[in-house]
């Protein structure tokens, strides 16, 4: 198959006027005028032609929830992600009784990675992002208080045994006690973030330099950034950390959005929707993690007022930030290979690079999707 007079973006980062050829579900050819010897084209003219939208966290969609521990659950939210343009992602966790936790990582297992090529309805889930429960218990958010537990390995490596060895990303606060032995022997094969902690600055430099490359929605769930304590944000700065945000207008300023994208390195900045199960459902009344939950006007309270994730998907929450101001290539980065190199699940996915899986976006002016190539097919 051919896309057609697209302004495709190149993997490079730069959008470039072409073609793309697409054969047996992976990226074949890209370049001027390709001749079609397969049959099926698709006409991009006046269009992106972008990657597949990258979400690494995510806890749910459309009434389910990734911790409802079912396969059912799981297929909602995927189905729910692929007709909004995100065709990989990341099932999350919140903080559980390790028990719960295991049953959930055990209905996972099976589902990572989509082993029937032929489902063209669900996006992949590439593996599972544990958020909970090595938190702070200051900075838990609406993470359940009884549930928090130090870090521990050996819970740990129970859970991802569980997953079939498919942790991608394991969260954590480094001040607590045993945090950073803990993400030394965790991060040597899995991507350790830092999240819900009061640590300082020097308290989360430790935690990098001890192997941590990635912080859970900056500036959510940690202490604020502040001219003489710059905190867990000062420290992902100085050492270079990739750094999640999430862009539904909700939980960051457009001001500290667009400032973000001049701070940071543009290749280290993960956009993630953080989407509980009210994401694609009206306002109302729902819970996370077993507690209940407001959600008015997209913003997602528990009773006390503190957010609880977001009501947006991760391709809303692109467009956001580009309406805030970050060039649309930038975010798009954010959104796409950003994100998949962090969790490292990027060698098949969030680039158009020829060998990796035809998983591609259409996009008309507005950032309206026009056409979603999901394995090689138009779906």
């Amino acid at each position: 198959m051919i896309i057609n007079n697209g302004n495709i973006f190149c993997d490079d980062g730069i959008f470039r006027k072409c073609d793309i050829e697409t054969r047996n579900g992976i990226i074949a050819a890209i370049g001027e005028k390709l001749i079609n010897n397969e049959g099926g084209a698709v006409d991009a003219t006046d269009c992106y032609v972008v990657p597949g939208i990258v979400d690494i966290h995510t806890h749910g969609a459309m009434g389910a929830d990734f911790c409802d521990g079912t396969s059912e659950a799981i297929d909602t939210i995927a189905k729910h992600q692929l007709k909004n343009g995100i065709t990989s992602f990341l099932g999350t966790t919140i903080t559980l009784p390790e028990e719960q936790l295991v049953k959930i990582c055990e209905t996972a297992k099976p589902h990572v990675n989509n082993a029937d090529k032929t489902d063209t309805e669900k996006a992949v889930m590439r593996g599972v992002h544990l958020e909970g429960s090595f938190f702070s218990m200051e900075r838990r958010g609406a993470h359940i208080p009884e549930y928090l537990v130090k870090p521990s390995l050996p819970m740990f490596d129970r859970l991802n045994e569980a997953t079939g060895d498919n942790v991608c990303v394991v969260a954590v606060a480094p001040e607590l006690p045993n945090a950073l032995e803990f993400i030394k022997e965790a991060s040597k094969i899995h991507t350790v973030s830092l999240a819900h902690s009061a640590a300082s600055y020097d308290e989360a430099y430790a935690g990098f330099s001890a192997g941590a490359s990635h912080v859970t929605h900056l500036f959510n769930g940690m202490s604020p950034f502040s001219h003489r304590d710059p905190g867990l944000v000062g420290a992902a700065f100085d050492f270079g950390a990739y750094v999640e945000l999430i862009t539904d207008g909700i939980h960051i300023h457009p001001a500290v959005v667009r400032a973000v994208f001049k701070m940071f390195d543009e290749d280290k900045i993960c956009l993630i929707s953080d989407s509980m199960r009210a994401c694609g459902l009206p306002d109302g009344q729902y819970d996370l993690g077993g507690q209940p939950v407001t959600v008015v006007g997209r913003k997602v309270t528990i009773a006390d007022g503190t957010l609880a994730g977001s009501a947006t998907n991760l391709t809303d929450c692109m467009r956001t930030a580009v309406e805030f101001g970050v060039p649309f290539s930038k975010a798009l980065k954010a959104a796409t290979i950003n994100p998949a190199k962090s969790a490292g699940i990027d060698k098949d996915i969030g680039s158009l690079t020829i060998g990796k899986r035809a998983d591609i976006l259409v996009l008309d002016k507005d950032l309206n999707i026009k056409n979603i190539i999901f394995n090689g097919d138009v779906i």
